[in-house]
């Protein structure tokens, strides 16, 4: 007869705790467990950085919720006095010190380049969720600059250029100077008026597209550029600052120049930003030294590819510059690919692991990936897999706020990696919103796309095109 004495059973309980915390420290790799995997003590799964598991759509929304709700208070429609700070409501009284406030610490501007890519990505979401609230942000924008432009022109007829100063958003309409000013803003505009989100800002669509085509400048041989840093200088930034407002213009008039112009600015910005030994862009590029070392920014590869998916998802499929341009997308994915971090974000500096993991960049890439999957003009074998943990990787920058944390805030063309390794961060750099509203919309898209069966199998995800 076996033993039962107290002190055994105390014995034989110690054994099954030490054994229990023995397979929790083998698990103890990481916080997070795959729910996935039915197995709670599976020593070959491990413990994860993020929660590697197939996110749920509903979480997807909410997300996606959580970040619209923070942008519609902390991006405020309203003109103010900047003697006193008051709300300014009456329209026929000019005065020279109303200037459109720019929310929330003043990094929220109704007309900053980034709020170009928001207003895309609410109306993908609005389209994708079917909630109304999204395409209410970005009517409310559109009839606020629509409501006030007339009051800033009279402003500048009655005071002049000076009151126009930098932080009156209406100087961009008014007097553009540059891409920044107008491009991703521009095609903003085409795609609400095209959704039906519109208060009559043809106007407007009209003085940014001629900016962008007739007065920017550009090289001898028509390639946008840049007077700064060097007399001539090219920015991969551009990509977005003029190619989207470029082909949105084709999508609308159905004039074939507009088309031309913007496979012109890929194929010839490629030339000289794109390294066919990396696979990556340079952020940038000067004639009078035309072999600079290649900084390779993150957000810069962002904004370039996320160009060449907006031209490529209007550019007629009979296009002569469209092959060339998919193989430029090609060859920039499959590079981006292989430098994803273990967590799914993806490096400040994309060839330098030991920069801090940057958001902007991330949420770009998520979603080009799977834009790309989506039209089919990569597979989704690898690459859906690689967009999903780059998506995990984004769902942990959302704070409870709906503010996305660890962006770089703006960065110039620089020279040197002390400058690009040591930019700040800040919730309030607002390049990664749009893109994540994006993304996040895009692997809704991808979950739900008919042509692939998303498996999870051997504690892994596998994205497997289905048979025709």
């Amino acid at each position: 007869m076996k033993n039962t004495t107290p002190s055994n059973h105390i014995k034989f309980a110690a054994m099954l705790a030490l054994a229990a915390s023995s397979v929790t420290a083998l698990l103890a790799d990481g916080p997070f467990r795959n729910r996935d995997n039915p197995a709670p003590y599976d020593i070959s799964e491990g413990g994860y950085p993020v929660p590697y598991q197939m996110p749920q759509k509903a979480e997807i929304i909410d997300l996606l919720v959580r970040v619209r709700d923070y942008l519609d208070q902390a991006c405020v429609t309203r003109v103010i006095d900047t003697r006193t700070g008051d709300q300014i409501l009456d329209k026929n009284t000019i005065i020279k010190t109303a200037v459109m406030e720019r929310g929330e610490a003043g990094s929220h501007s109704v007309f900053d380049y980034t709020m170009g890519v928001t207003h895309s990505g609410m109306l993908q979401c609005a389209e994708v969720t079917g909630d109304k609230k999204f395409r209410d942000f970005t009517a409310r924008h559109m009839a606020f600059i629509h409501d006030w432009l007339p009051y800033f022109k009279a402003q500048h007829d009655k005071f002049g250029k000076p009151v126009l100063i930098k932080q009156n958003g209406f100087r961009n309409i008014i007097e553009p100077d540059s891409l920044d000013s107008c491009g991703a803003m521009c095609a903003a505009l085409i795609k609400a008026r095209m959704a039906g989100v519109d208060s009559d800002l043809k106007e407007v669509i009209d003085r940014w597209s001629h900016y962008i085509s007739k007065e920017q400048m550009r090289l001898k041989d028509g390639t946008l550029a840049r007077k700064r840093p060097q007399p001539e200088s090219l920015w991969s930034d551009d990509f977005y600052m003029s190619i989207p407002a470029l082909a949105q213009m084709g999508r609308m008039t159905g004039d074939k120049s507009w088309y031309d112009d913007a496979a012109k600015q890929v194929v010839q910005m490629s030339r000289r930003l794109f390294n066919e030994n990396t696979g990556l862009y340079a952020h940038g590029w000067n004639s009078n030294q035309p072999d600079n070392p290649c900084f390779y920014w993150s957000r810069a590869n962002g904004w370039v590819m996320m160009a060449t998916i907006e031209l490529l998802d209007v550019l007629p499929e009979t296009h002569p510059q469209r092959d060339a341009i998919l193989d430029y997308l090609r060859k920039h994915i499959y590079a981006i690919a292989t430098l994803q971090s273990g967590t799914g974000m993806w490096h400040q500096m994309l060839d330098k692991a030991e920069t801090f993991e940057e958001t902007s960049g991330t949420a770009m890439f998520v979603y080009s990936i799977y834009r790309a999957i989506n039209k089919g003009w990569i597979s989704p074998v690898t690459y859906g897999s690689i967009a999903q943990a780059g998506w995990i990787g984004l769902s942990q920058k959302v704070n409870r706020r709906g503010q996305l944390e660890d962006t770089c805030v703006g960065t110039t063309f620089a020279s040197d990696n002390v400058y690009y390794y040591n930019r700040p961060r800040s919730p309030y750099a607002t390049h990664a919103y749009g893109a994540f509203l994006l993304a996040g919309s895009e692997m809704i898209r991808a979950m739900e796309n008919p042509t692939i069966d998303i498996q999870y199998k051997t504690r892994t995800y596998h994205y497997v095109p289905k048979k025709k």
